[in-house]
């Protein structure tokens, strides 16, 4: 554990707070994806299954349940609330989320550390997770008014990603210098994809304005 690691769980944590949060208080989940909700719990279910065969530390595997209990809650309240689910932009969240689950497992399959499936899930997830925000992104430049929650969401989203690799690299210098190449391009990947958003949303603070990304 090291400051970079914390702060990039905080963030995360953080931002799934904020979504529930908007969810809870507003009983609406306008502009947000469900598809990339979607994708989180598949994310989640198949990195953690060592929760079962290995045991860390007490903290590492409560942040394991929280994570994989929040996403869960945070599908079916927008699936199945009787108030939240009709504020859910089902026109407008149009994105074929599951196009990318084949490629994403195909790659596991040819590029991993080693081929078991505990092993294989794991990576899956790692590649998953890099593009998992793309159905949110796309519905957030067809929304005309994105509320600042959701806004928030998506941006300490990203910035916990940002974090990570932050992590990593001092991990890299300060531990094994082991070259973890496979969650390090596929964070610089997801991180890439939130250069627009953070670049927009940074400018819209700085200005005071109503945040929205270009169509």
């Amino acid at each position: 554990m090291n400051a970079f690691r914390l702060a990039g769980d905080m963030t995360h944590l953080f931002s799934i707070i904020l979504l529930l949060l908007k969810i809870r208080t507003t009983k609406s989940c306008a502009g947000v994806s469900l598809k990339t909700q979607e994708l989180y719990v598949i994310i989640f279910i198949t990195r953690y299954l060592d929760l079962f065969t290995k045991y860390y530390s007490f903290y590492n595997s409560m942040m394991k349940v929280v994570f994989l209990g929040t996403s869960i809650c945070i599908v079916w309240y927008m699936r199945y609330h009787k108030v939240v689910r009709q504020t859910y932009n089902k026109n407008e969240d149009t994105f074929r989320h599951f196009f990318l689950l084949v490629p994403c497992f195909v790659l596991a399959l040819l590029i991993h550390h080693s081929f078991t499936i505990i092993e294989i899930l794991w990576t899956f997830s790692i590649y998953l997770e890099a593009v998992a925000i793309l159905p949110q992104l796309v519905l957030l430049q067809r929304s005309r008014n994105i509320d600042n929650l959701t806004g928030n969401y998506v941006f300490f989203l990203g910035a916990y990603r940002a974090l990570y690799l932050l992590n990593w690299m001092y991990r890299f210098f300060t531990e094994n210098h082991q070259f973890r190449w496979i969650p390090w391009l596929s964070g610089l990947v997801q991180t890439a994809l939130y250069a627009d958003f953070f670049y927009y949303y940074i400018m819209s603070w700085k200005n005071r304005e109503r945040f929205k990304l270009p169509a």
